[in-house]
């Protein structure tokens, strides 16, 4: 199965936005893509006010993406943000196309490095898998690399592959903490892991204008990245913005597992 990984970069400004993911996806499609994955906070870059730009899942941008799936044929997974409770937001991935509907409210919510996502945003409890041409694959948001159990819970579902939309955040060893824990992911479920995050707005032509005012606001370092179950890197991308065409073979997946059978091997350790 083909995949597009678009890392862009995103603005404060969700109409804005939604015309770069139409333009990505039109390339995506014109590569030869089955699905395109777009970042986290593709609706609205953080360091924005996130309850003015949230919207419900049938609400206006949703469709939109909505009918970008529909005009190129693609599955589109992309980041946004939905209505929670008490003046809070969801982060959530909307998955939508041929055959798929479904959505993701990030469970692991960053609070580290000197940010508080939970100030503005309400976790989420569900794992979520979706199937695209029979293919099983587990959704996962950013910090969520940091938790092997939620891909292994991918992995127990049924997946061969997770994708990992995230907007990064910049500080000293933060590449290197990205490029070990998808990697690590990977081998711990022992499934492809793809994983798109913003590209670095300081290598970008179209910087998100506006996430300066927060400094600590995770936007991004780029750094995509297509990993194999094995936990080897197949394709990646720098800092600014680009595009990744990924082919990836669910047989691998049973192949490092027969090898490698470390889900099967699991044992929980005993409550004295």
């Amino acid at each position: 199965m083909r995949i597009a990984l678009s890392q862009l970069t995103t603005g404060p400004d969700p109409e804005s936005n939604l015309g770069l993911l139409r333009e990505e996806a039109r390339r995506a499609a014109d590569g030869g893509a089955r699905a395109v994955v777009f970042p986290e906070a593709s609706m609205a870059c953080f360091g924005t006010p996130l309850a003015p730009v949230a919207e419900p899942l049938d609400g206006p941008w949703a469709e939109e993406v909505r009918r970008i799936a529909k005009d190129t044929g693609l599955v589109v997974v992309a980041g946004m943000f939905t209505p929670a409770p008490d003046g809070k937001v969801a982060n959530t991935l909307l998955a939508t196309g041929p055959g798929v509907e479904a959505s993701y409210d990030k469970i692991h919510l960053y609070d580290a490095f000197g940010y508080a996502e939970s100030d503005s945003v309400a976790p989420g409890s569900e794992v979520v898998t979706i199937d695209v041409d029979g293919v099983r694959i587990g959704l996962a948001t950013c910090y969520d690399v940091r938790f092997p159990e939620l891909f292994r819970a991918h992995a127990d579902a049924g997946a061969v592959v997770s994708l990992l939309l995230a907007s990064w955040g910049a500080g000293p060893g933060k590449r290197e903490q990205w490029e070990l824990l998808t990697r690590a992911r990977a081998l711990d479920a022992t499934l492809w892991l793809a994983a798109v995050g913003q590209a670095d707005p300081a290598a970008s032509a179209t910087a998100a204008a506006g996430a300066a005012g927060a400094s600590n606001a995770p936007t991004g370092i780029g750094h995509s990245a297509v990993i194999g179950p094995d936990g080897t890197v197949r394709q990646s991308l720098g800092a600014a913005p680009g595009m990744l065409l990924a082919d990836l073979d669910p047989e691998e997946v049973a192949a490092v597992r027969r090898a490698v059978p470390v889900l099967a091997n699991r044992r929980l350790a005993g409550r004295g």
